[in-house]
């Protein structure tokens, strides 16, 4: 999976939307497949006006709290792009570092609030939202 501080190089480097929007495609395709079963109610996202689907895994960490990995997928290529960009900032925290990360300052730096639909931009939000609620009840249950 790329990190976060690569993508936001290459989308440095990307002058043109055009190509921004290719690199965002290019990162949902390298996704790994979301299994079918995975496609449930229970993983998808409400609030996103494309299908988005996410699973996560909870694994103890001992001291340091609860690490989380998630999986998704999207039925709009884009949508798996932001998805991505979700991943390589979450996927693999620990609980605590990500309720304390700002993705939503990461996409405004990356510029890409104002070159996506007001939709998405809220989907994004809902995204983010979901992931942190499983951080918070990772928590939860850590502290039982």
């Amino acid at each position: 999976m790329t990190d976060i501080a690569e993508i936001i190089d290459d989308f440095s480097i990307l002058d043109d939307w055009d190509d921004r929007y290719r690199y965002l495609i290019e990162l949902g395709r390298k996704l790994p497949p979301l299994a079918p079963s995975a496609h449930n109610d229970a993983n998808k996202v409400q609030g996103c006006s494309s299908q988005v689907w996410l699973e996560t895994r909870v694994r103890p960490n001992g001291a340091d709290g609860p690490v989380l990995m998630f999986a998704g997928d999207s039925d709009a290529h884009l949508v798996r792009g932001l998805i991505a960009i979700l991943f390589a900032i979450f996927s693999g925290k620990h609980a605590k570092e990500i309720l304390a990360a700002d993705a939503l300052s990461l996409f405004e730096q990356m510029g890409l609030r104002e070159h996506l639909t007001p939709q998405r931009s809220n989907g994004f939000r809902s995204m983010v939202e979901r992931i942190r609620c499983e951080a918070q009840a990772a928590l939860a249950g850590a502290a039982v």
